[in-house]
């Protein structure tokens, strides 16, 4: 079964929802047979790499409200994260255009570390405050993930998958995607937004039942000593002539 989540790495639902998947796929009894493809989707493409705004006021500006309500907004997220076990720092965290960041989470894919990249991101912005724009931040997290330092500023410095990125937006908007997280499973089912885990787990548990259907061995009821109760009623099975 595939499960891809569309998101960005400035999203503080995407966190919060990447952690409630998380606990519903540890309670999945299938979760071996699950591959998780996480997608690029940047919620400012025009987003400046190096922003003289704090988030508070970014979004006391955006939303026209005061730097004061912004502060209200970003403590009930702070209240969400920490519900899941996440630490969020609002007061110190940079904001920045995601764009190189979602590059290297594709040369990291590339060398079976997208999952540990997309971790270490996210919490490079929301709990270490580290600038996930700068090239030397980006760098220093590769290393830690296992990339090689020099392979790493050579697809910085260049444009390399950046053909990735664009075709993962594309399909996002093929697919009518317009907010995230967003999870698609198996290219039937779709859940929006940073549901409970329960959620996430009825979703799994459907579409694993519909892609390995029962395979019924004998003919209902028609074993000597198997007997059944079907449609309310309870016998023995008749005696063979």
């Amino acid at each position: 079964m595939n499960i891809e989540i569309w998101s960005d790495f400035a999203c503080p639902f995407c966190y919060i929802g990447k952690r409630r998947f998380e606990a519903a796929l540890e309670q999945f009894p299938n979760r071996d047979g699950v591959t998780v493809i996480y997608r690029s989707f940047e919620l400012d493409p025009s987003a400046a790499r190096d922003v003289n705004q704090n988030v508070h006021e970014m979004l006391a500006a955006k939303y026209n409200m005061s730097p004061e309500k912004a502060r209200e907004m970003n403590q009930g997220l702070v209240t969400q994260a920490e519900s899941v076990g996440l630490t969020f720092h609002f007061d110190s965290l940079i904001l920045t255009n995601t764009f190189d960041a979602h590059r290297l989470s594709h040369f990291a894919a590339k060398h079976g570390l997208m999952k540990e990249m997309t971790e270490r991101l996210l919490k490079a912005y929301f709990t270490d405050s580290k600038h996930v724009g700068d090239h030397d931040v980006l760098t220093a997290l590769a290393v830690e993930v296992g990339l090689d330092e020099a392979a790493v500023a050579q697809v910085l410095t260049g444009d390399e998958f950046t053909a990735e990125v664009r075709s993962d937006e594309q399909e996002a908007n093929t697919l009518g995607i317009r907010g995230v997280p967003f999870f698609v499973i198996n290219r039937k089912y779709a859940i929006s937004g940073a549901q409970a885990s329960e959620v996430f787990l009825e979703a799994m548990q459907k579409a694993w039942a519909e892609d390995h259907p029962l395979t019924l061995l004998n003919e209902p009821n028609n074993t000597e000593d198997g007997a059944a109760c079907v449609d309310g009623v309870c016998a023995p099975a008749p005696s063979k002539p």
